[in-house]
């Protein structure tokens, strides 16, 4: 509409001059080059407007020609780049369906056809991983690296590849060096992350872990996790006391009610000569409910050369909070045992047999067996124990949620697969101890008992007389279900 009228405004001036120049009659004289030209003003004014229109159109064809070829290579290029563009779409479909002839041949089609690299090159190393040509993709992802606008790029599929080979030092580099360069990069922060955590970095990690949480990449939960364990881990490690003492603290501050942060506590403090008082946080937690093997092992370990009987009478006061609790039962009866109070670990083990009457548990079956070859010198009811043992449930241990590896102690990272903080302690998971271990059956984080039981009339009868002494009956058997069991 706008433009219509601005036409006919035009038009109308044009319309309303001619008329003027029409009322307006005029005669032009001029002599031009020994011509004499005579004409009405109209006339001349035509024949400058003629000229005008000439000149317009000798210019419009000037331009033709000169600028003409450049605009015909234009064109030429635009269409190139379409081409290029439509094969630089077709081949990310193709690497999408997983057809890897098809995306390297559209990858070859727009790398000839246009001259963006950054685009092709990307397509060239994933239609090159997708084939299984991972020296190819490496390639293309090392020239990536050449680019600004695609060396974070290149970092990346690099850092994929070194943790697809499982090269873990040049992962934990190339996600070092992504993380510097885009701090504010999640996947870059959670990658470094988690190559710190499996090489044991912990100083570096918990750095990172912080810059994580800040990004929204792990939450505050985790974050406090990572920060305790780390600490923890480095206060097991530490071999000044005084700096061990107060690495564990401080995990013990995040995560007070963690076993194994405990445990480590109080073996790092005794390391300090503060032996009292890491008997008092022990006693502490196992009133609290945290009654577990970890921590009667670092009970234990608090006073490695006190006599069995002591041990006895130390492991009353650490059980007097949870008498009834069922480890508070069955260490007390270790206990006892190695101090050779019968009486006590019957009882104990009795009362345990009572709750565990439908499925009695593999420890209590090779406490029972201690007892009877201890108190009585039964080797046949010890040997029925024992195979009621093997047939048992295996005892609860440190099981990996990764690998499904069993470990007898816990640490920040799996011996086996190298997770992080993947060990939790579970039932049935069977830990085959050494051979050195296996005489001392239940006790592993207790000494052994060191009460030698009764002789049978089978066994010293030989001796007496001064024959050839001979293998009681049932002994062997029993020596082999202890090896196995």
């Amino acid at each position: 509409m706008r433009s219509t009228l601005w036409f006919l405004l035009k038009l109308a001036i044009l319309v309303a001059a001619a008329i003027w120049v029409a009322d307006r009659p005029g005669h032009v004289s001029f002599d031009w080059l020994g011509w004499r030209v005579d004409t009405s003003v109209g006339v001349l004014l035509a024949a400058l407007l003629l000229l005008m229109a000439l000149a317009a159109v000798i210019y419009r064809l000037w331009g033709i020609i000169v600028r003409g070829p450049r605009r015909m290579a234009e064109r030429r290029g635009e269409r190139q780049r379409l081409k290029g563009y439509r094969a630089l779409t077709q081949g990310m479909v193709a690497v999408a369906a997983g057809d890897a002839e098809e995306a390297k041949r559209q990858a070859r089609i727009a790398h000839g056809l246009l001259s963006e690299p950054p685009l092709t090159l990307l397509l060239a190393a994933q239609a090159a991983q997708l084939s299984g040509d991972e020296t190819a993709a490496r390639r293309y992802f090392t020239a990536m690296l050449e680019r600004p606008e695609t060396a974070f790029l290149g970092m990346r599929g690099l850092l994929n590849q070194a943790l697809a080979k499982g090269d873990t030092s040049e992962a934990l580099k190339l996600a070092a060096k992504a993380h510097e360069e885009r701090p504010q990069a999640g996947w870059a922060a959670k990658a470094l992350l988690d190559l710190e955590l499996k090489q044991g970095e912990w100083i570096s990690a918990r750095r990172t872990a912080k810059a994580a949480e800040k990004l929204k990449v792990i939450d505050r939960e985790r974050y406090r996790r990572i920060e305790g364990v780390t600490l923890l881990e480095q206060a097991r490690l530490e071999p000044e006391p005084v700096r061990a003492v107060a690495l564990a603290r401080d995990a013990v501050r995040l995560l007070p009610d963690f076993v194994p942060a405990l445990a480590i506590e109080a073996r790092v403090m005794a390391k300090a000569s503060r032996e009292r008082e890491a008997e008092k946080i022990l006693e502490k937690a196992w009133g609290r409910g945290l009654a577990h093997p970890a921590i009667a092992g670092a009970y234990a370990a608090l006073r490695p050369s006190e006599s069995a009987l002591d041990r006895a009478r130390r492991f009353e006061k650490l059980t007097q909070a949870r008498p009834d609790a069922v480890e508070s039962r069955l260490t007390l009866a270790e206990t006892a045992i190695a101090a050779g109070l019968w009486g006590p670990a019957r009882k104990a083990l009795e009362a345990v047999a009572a709750a565990e009457k439908a499925a009695p548990s593999a420890r209590l079956c090779r406490l029972m067996a201690r007892l009877e070859e201890g108190e009585h010198g039964d080797l046949a009811a010890a040997r029925r124990w024992l195979m009621a043992a093997a047939d048992a449930p295996p005892d609860p241990a440190w099981v990996c949620g990764e690998c499904g590896a069993a470990a007898s102690e816990w640490s920040a990272r799996c011996g086996h697969c190298g997770e992080f903080d993947s060990l939790a302690w579970k039932e049935g998971a069977r830990v085959v101890p050494a051979l050195a271990d296996a005489r001392a059956g239940e006790a592993r984080y207790l000494p052994p008992a060191t009460v030698t039981p009764a002789p049978t009339p089978a066994a010293s009868a030989p001796a007496a007389t001064g024959g050839e002494t001979k293998p009681v009956e049932g002994t062997a058997p029993v020596e082999a279900a202890r090896l196995i069991t």
